[in-house]
């Protein structure tokens, strides 16, 4: 099969969650707001320090493995679709066993929360759904399993932040497609979304994220333009009823807590001003197809240094396979990624972007306390250059594991001198820890 590559309107859904299509820092997005949803900024210090998420897509596309927009790709009826959970859909473990090995990855990649698709585009619900149109649940068909307990139980007894995503359209309504054309038939999809959001609120112990996506109609336009069909705060005004500190993302069509910027694209320019997470899945798909291309750990410790240096979190994408198994392509990964931030945590957890702004492909800082942590992604590229002056005096400079670093600091300028032995070592990420005075 090869590698997978996105195209028609799933690649336009992700085109259209990126950060220089959606972005307007003063408003958020371009969703509706309303002031009384507004959460503090420390609501959310849990997820700006934790930095590091784990994204689960796994569904019935994982076994068609064609991607989790399989159903609509390859224009599969719903008869058949219906067929394929019914008796393809099968894992031969149980959730607790499937959800434990989930979480325990995440906890071996240095990750502090978790997200999991509850519910795709597909209307496929991975939890004994009393509201899912035509019983369509993992409890009911196929496997029958509750798979988002099971997810929610493993993430509160491993102490991992927990999150779920939930997808109010559903292709299966010709009303979604035509809104205003078949308004009835658009409105018990409505009204699902509604009820079922209402199950994830209440039925799963203590949620902290509630990851929407697809809110836009008969994939056109934004999620913000469809706000008049979802009535978003009126939707995340019952959210807070249930759980007043749930972050929600900005695709229900109100504004959110944070940004999204979606896709492996790099992350580039300056200090994001709000808060925001990149999130793009190890391999080509979100959801699992066989032969497909993977990151690499490198490429993805540079993502999270790119993206912690300009104040955001990353949210990392594994598409288990049919049984629920990770590919060992991404366990590979996640696992050189967790012995990077066993040797260099200090300089990612609980910091913010900053006190410099990152120059594309040689280096950024990040900040905590009296520490500002320099990451060095070019040494040969950052010998000679001079980082501007700042106010604070800088009392001592050292790698991690404790090398003196030689400096320099004037009113104007600050230098740093990476000893030539440093430079040869190749690290792809050369932390100097700055401390300071206040």
């Amino acid at each position: 099969m090869g590698e997978y590559k996105m195209q028609g309107a799933e690649l336009a859904s992700m085109l259209k969650g990126q950060l220089h299509s959606n972005v307007n820092f003063k408003g958020m997005n371009d969703g509706v707001d309303d002031p009384s949803l507004h959460l503090t900024e420390e609501d959310i210090k849990w997820w700006r320090d934790a930095k590091l998420g784990l994204f689960i897509h796994w569904g019935v596309y994982s076994v068609i493995g064609k991607g989790e927009w399989a159903y609509f790709n390859e224009k599969i009826p719903q008869e058949e679709y219906r067929r394929i959970a019914e008796q393809e859909f099968h894992p031969s473990r149980s959730a607790r066993e499937i959800a434990k090995e989930w979480i325990g990855y995440a906890r071996e990649a240095g990750m502090r929360y978790a997200v999991m698709v509850t519910r795709h585009h597909d209307g496929f619900a991975m939890w004994d759904s009393g509201h899912s149109w035509k019983d369509f649940t993992s409890a009911k068909c196929g496997p029958k399993a509750d798979y988002v307990e099971a997810f929610a139980d493993a993430c509160h007894g491993a102490g991992i932040h927990t999150g779920l995503y939930y997808s109010p359209m559903d292709w299966r309504f010709p009303g979604y497609f035509d809104p205003k054309g078949q308004p009835g038939n658009a409105a018990l999809m409505k009204e699902q979304a509604y009820r079922q959001i209402e199950e994830l609120c209440t039925r799963f112990g203590k949620v902290e994220i509630l990851w929407y996506d697809g809110g836009w109609l008969a994939h056109q336009g934004t999620d913000g333009d469809a706000a008049w069909f979802w009535e978003p705060v009126k939707l995340n005004k019952m959210v807070r009823s249930y759980n007043p500190k749930m972050m929600v993302t900005p695709r229900s069509g109100y504004r959110g807590d944070f940004l999204c910027d979606e896709g492996p694209h790099e992350a580039r320019g300056g200090i994001v001003p709000v808060p925001w997470e990149k999130c793009l899945s190890l391999s080509g798909a979100w959801g699992y197809c066989p032969e497909d291309h993977y990151q690499t750990g490198e490429d993805m410790i540079r993502m999270l240094v790119n993206v912690v240096c300009r104040d955001g979190n990353l949210l990392l994408n594994v598409g288990p396979d049919p049984e629920g198994g990770f590919p060992r392509e991404a366990v590979k990964v996640l696992r050189e990624l967790g012995k990077w931030m066993e040797e260099n945590g200090e300089a990612v957890y609980g910091t913010r972007g900053g006190i410099w702004q990152p120059v594309d492909g040689v280096y950024g800082s990040t900040c905590k306390g009296d520490s500002v942590y320099v990451h060095i992604l070019d040494c040969a590229a950052f010998d000679g250059m001079e980082l501007p002056g700042i106010s604070q005096k800088v009392k001592s400079a050292q790698l991690l594991d404790g090398t003196v670093i030689e400096f320099t600091q004037e009113p104007e300028r600050v230098t740093l001198r990476i000893p030539e032995a440093v430079s040869r070592e190749g690290r792809i990420d050369t932390i100097v820890k700055l401390l300071t005075e206040r």
